[in-house]
């Protein structure tokens, strides 16, 4: 480059120097030195296209501190200058960044104008790189300003935020971005900045990619790079978690078939604590413990068991094998309440369905006069609820209304009023009786038939294996007189049951996807599977393995009275 000493009025600041347009700059830590000596490092300069002018490249301040000096004496002396070719704008850009990097450190937006000014001439980041000195995730960082609305790179400029709120903003959409801006404009709105502003980004998920069980690629939605941490996030929480639900649930169906007896996904949140368990081998009846944090992370704990299953297994001095078995859950499947539901429900259905089959109901009339039953005295079955919810289910069941129905009319053909819509339970009065036996003797024989099966019906012991026989010997179809209720949705409370329900409606897809979700999330997709709401397709007639006959459990590890009843007596029917 050609050295000369150029005077002040042929020089003018360069459009490519890095400074070009900010207000004239703080030269007051040169301005002594460059009173006593004069400039002394020459200004980079190049020609404007106009005779004997020149533009600075470099050298801003000490083009200031030399023209404040000449205003102080009235006199001015030439700078000395550095003339460069008449080159390409990026020479000239890297020039004044390398030059203004090497005396006073621009802020990170001034480089961000450079270097993305230089993408535009056609530099690329490796080049930035190289020629600067500094890695190329330095220069990315940099370049992700250009991410941000013009109005947030002033503010950050201007330190009205800090880097670190700057940082999370370039991982922002422009509609986020928009929103902040208006929060932060707002004096009587919070702008939410640092770590809250990263929560806020993500709707309170901020779920890391390195938490995931299942491969990246995989996930449909976006993934948002974080390259000041040099780390990145799913864009969608929900999508996330349908993906991370199917591996967990991938892992649960692992351990099960590896021969745990046991596979327990707590609910998000749900913190595993060692010291509420006891370190036990699988083949003692060890189980899994699944513990998944709000922020996606799984942790398997293998072979452990409850203090209570471990000490109740001591106590009793049980070797292995009946370890293992007392491991298992021993409460019941069904809670009382449930149990209760389905017994009557199941009750109102069959004897029902008895009412069209009348020779079945006199021999099963002559079994219980033969036998006995805990009815027979003789009283009426008391369809006793457990609460008012159940009273008002089995109330609005379309089976009562039907045997309600043919209730009346065998009360008209007794020529009985219809107080209490009773037949049978009477108190044993010898009047009545003699009274019953006239009107008996003057009917036909169908008529005293359809006596007979009411009777029959109403004092059939709900909950019994009898229950059982009749439904299953007279095919009763349930989906007819019964379909999912609230009260059978209140009553419905274990997770892993429901998760299994879920998965009769709306297949294992569905279930995995949400196995860690809390009961109430999986009852309420089964309720829009048989509603075909919230863009579930509809599933009709569908019913609980429960109320099917024959009725079938969901776990077999636990006690189902239903199923237990029928196992009973259901080998004397076989000839069927």
């Amino acid at each position: 480059m050609q050295l000369a000493h150029i005077p002040l009025d042929r020089l003018k600041i360069s459009a490519a120097n890095m400074r070009h347009g900010k207000r004239a700059p703080d030269i007051s830590d040169i301005l002594p030195s460059v009173r006593a000596r004069g400039v002394l490092v020459p200004l980079l300069v190049r020609p404007n296209g106009e005779p004997e002018s020149f533009e600075i490249v470099a050298g801003r301040r000490r083009y200031f501190a030399a023209k404040s000096i000449a205003d102080e004496r009235g006199e001015e002396d030439p700078l000395p200058c550095a003339i460069m070719e008449d080159g390409d704008d990026a020479d000239a850009l890297e020039a004044s960044l390398i030059e203004n990097i090497a005396r006073l450190d621009p802020d990170e937006v001034s480089q961000w104008e450079t270097f993305s000014r230089l993408i535009s001439q056609g530099r690329t980041v490796p080049d930035i790189a190289a020629t600067f000195g500094i890695t190329e995730l330095m220069i990315k960082r940099i370049l992700a300003l250009g991410d941000l609305l013009p109005k947030i790179r002033e503010a950050y400029r201007r330190d009205e935020i800090d880097a670190e709120t700057a940082r999370y903003l370039t991982m922002a959409s422009k509609a986020q971005q928009k929103d902040w801006l208006a929060l932060f404009a707002d004096p009587e709105q919070y702008a939410p900045l640092g770590l809250q502003l990263k929560q806020w980004l993500f709707g309170g998920q901020s779920i890391s990619t390195k938490v995931a069980l299942f491969a990246i690629e995989d996930y449909p939605g976006l993934t948002v790079s974080d390259l000041f941490g040099q780390d990145s996030y799913f864009a969608d929480a929900d999508q996330f978690w349908q993906k991370q639900n199917e591996a967990i649930a991938a892992t649960r169906d692992a351990y099960l078939e590896a021969g745990w007896c046991e596979v327990v996904v707590l609910e998000p949140g749900q913190h595993f604590h060692s010291w509420d368990y006891e370190k036990t081998p699988k083949k003692k009846g060890g189980k899994v413990f699944i513990a998944v944090t709000h922020r996606g992370e799984v942790e398997c704990h293998e072979g452990w068991l409850s203090r209570r299953e471990a000490r109740r297994a001591r106590d009793k001095g049980e070797g292995p094998d009946e370890a293992e078995t007392l491991a298992k859950p021993s409460r019941p499947e069904l809670t009382g309440p449930m149990q209760n539901y389905v017994d009557l429900h199941r009750h109102a259905a069959v004897r029902t369905a008895m009412l069209d089959h009348p020779a079945v109901a006199l021999r099963l009339m002559v079994a219980h006069a033969i036998t006995g039953s805990g009815l027979w005295q003789v009283r009426r079955e008391p369809q006793r609820a457990a609460s008012a919810s159940v009273t008002a289910s089995l109330a609005g069941c379309k089976a009562e209304a039907a045997f309600a129905e043919k209730q009346r009319e065998v009360l008209a053909l007794l020529a009985v009023p219809d107080e209490d819509g009773r037949v049978a339970g009477g108190n044993g009065d010898a009047f009545a009786t003699a009274s019953v036996f006239a009107r008996l003797l003057a009917l036909a024989d169908d008529d005293v038939m359809r006596v007979l099966a009411i009777v029959m019906a109403e004092t059939l012991e709900a909950g019994s294996a009898v229950i059982e026989a009749l439904g299953n010997h007279l095919s009763v179809d349930m989906g007819a007189y019964w379909q999912p209720d609230d009260a059978f949705f209140d009553l419905l409370r274990d997770k892993e049951i429901a998760n299994s329900m879920l998965a009769d409606v709306g297949g294992k897809h569905v279930a995995d996807s949400n196995v860690a979700e809390k009961v109430k999330t999986q009852k309420k997709i089964i309720r829009d599977f048989l509603a075909g709401e919230n863009g579930r397709r509809q599933v009709e007639a569908w019913l609980p393995r429960w109320m099917k006959f024959p009725a079938e459990s969901y776990r077999t590890r636990d006690g189902f009275r239903t199923a237990d009843q029928w196992a009973r007596v259901q080998a004397l029917f076989a000839w069927q």
